[in-house]
């Protein structure tokens, strides 16, 4: 029953999220430790460990950024994968 259950009901991956940060985030922010930034955008641990980032505020995000940010077409379950990568960088 699992594997015909839709991709929505399943758990996000922060590891398949590193892997579409890398692809889609890397060329302005900084997305793991060792990486480089080309941008002045913050870096994903300075995003994660801001106070007021949730998972609802970077969902919104996301779907609506603003400039210079490019907007991104990316499905759900992509978009639930980089949040989960994101808030696995959140400090405890």
């Amino acid at each position: 029953m699992a594997a015909t259950a839709p991709a929505a009901a399943q758990a996000a991956d922060a590891v398949n999220g590193l892997q579409l940060s890398r692809q889609w985030c890397s060329s302005c922010h900084l997305v793991e430790a060792g990486g480089t930034a080309r941008d002045s955008a913050p870096s994903f641990p300075g995003i994660s460990n801001d106070p007021a980032t949730t998972p609802q505020r970077l969902r919104a995000w996301l779907a609506a950024p603003h400039p210079p940010m490019p907007g991104l077409d990316i499905a759900k379950a992509q978009e639930d994968d980089i949040v989960a990568y994101l808030m696995s960088l959140k400090s405890q």
